[in-house]
């Protein structure tokens, strides 16, 4: 399964470019799908300030107006239907996430982080609550939104939980261009930051990077980002058939983590990453 590490580790940092606006019609959609495929340029793990360009995908739609999304290698699904009239949307639901940040060796470009050897899978399970609106600000539909997601990794690899609050505001700019912006943060336990941002004594013999061991002292905020989106219809409507997307992203990594000799010396707090796609609704 190596050979598919690439695209999910891209999935962990590029947000849904496919999330184009809702429209009114004259026939409500109760049931859609829309998939983007496409590349992105990313940082070779999380902290480093090499880069590497890798496929991407993502997906979203909803099933008799029970909505389910991706956010990079998570799967976000509603348990509550979007069926009220004046656009409000009440979230409810579970959430799955893979990550994959240095589970292969050939993806970390850094010579002294390589050498501390290639992680575990963490497999992220629980749950999410937000709310959404529909006609905010500029138009009847632009939507802004705002969740939390909280989950634990039951893969046996950091063994830690991470919480994720976001929010995501949508605009049309016609019945052919949208753009789109959101924010987010990480905020994650004790057992995450060792695992991810701690240099062993016997990580610094292998490595020679220095002996760390504050990223597991207590619980905090790891990472800020910050994102904008454009799509634009190739069929004349957003609402069907092909489209084309873009994305640019800046995230900071911060505090103990930050100071992690495997950002302060091998990489960088700064982490950009950018991503061009097509995406097709059916």
């Amino acid at each position: 399964m190596n050979h598919l590490r690439p695209l999910a580790a891209a999935l962990s940092l590029a947000v849904t470019f496919v999330a184009a606006p809702a429209f009114a019609q004259d026939e409500p959609q109760h049931s859609s799908l829309t998939i983007g495929v496409g590349g992105a340029y990313i940082p070779s793990y999380e902290g480093s300030d090499d880069y590497r360009a890798i496929p991407i995908a993502q997906a979203r739609g909803k099933v008799h107006d029970f909505a389910f999304w991706t956010r990079g290698t998570a799967l976000y699904v509603d348990a509550i239907p979007n069926s009220d009239e004046n656009g409000v949307d009440f979230e409810l639901g579970p959430v799955v996430n893979v990550r994959l940040d240095r589970t292969s060796r050939k993806a970390i470009k850094d010579n002294a982080v390589r050498a501390l050897g290639k992680l575990d899978t963490a497999i992220e399970v629980g749950g999410f609550v937000g709310l959404g609106k529909t006609g905010v600000f500029t138009s009847a539909y632009d939507n802004l939104s705002a969740r939390v997601a909280v989950t634990k990794d039951v893969g046996g690899a950091h063994k830690g939980y991470v919480i994720t609050p976001a929010i995501e505001y949508v605009t049309p700019l016609s019945m052919t261009t949208f753009v789109g912006i959101g924010v987010s943060a990480e905020y994650v336990g004790k057992k995450y930051g060792s695992y991810y941002y701690d240099v062993s004594p016997a990580g610094f013999a292998a490595s020679g990077l220095p002996v760390y061991g504050r990223a597991g002292d207590k619980a905090g905020f790891k990472k800020m980002s910050a994102n904008i989106t454009a799509g634009k219809s190739l069929s004349g409507d957003l609402r069907k058939g092909w489209a084309v997307f873009a994305l640019g992203g800046y995230s900071r990594v911060l505090g103990r983590y930050a100071d992690s000799p495997i950002v302060d010396v091998a990489g960088s707090r700064n982490q950009w990453v950018g991503a061009l796609g097509v995406g097709y609704t059916f």
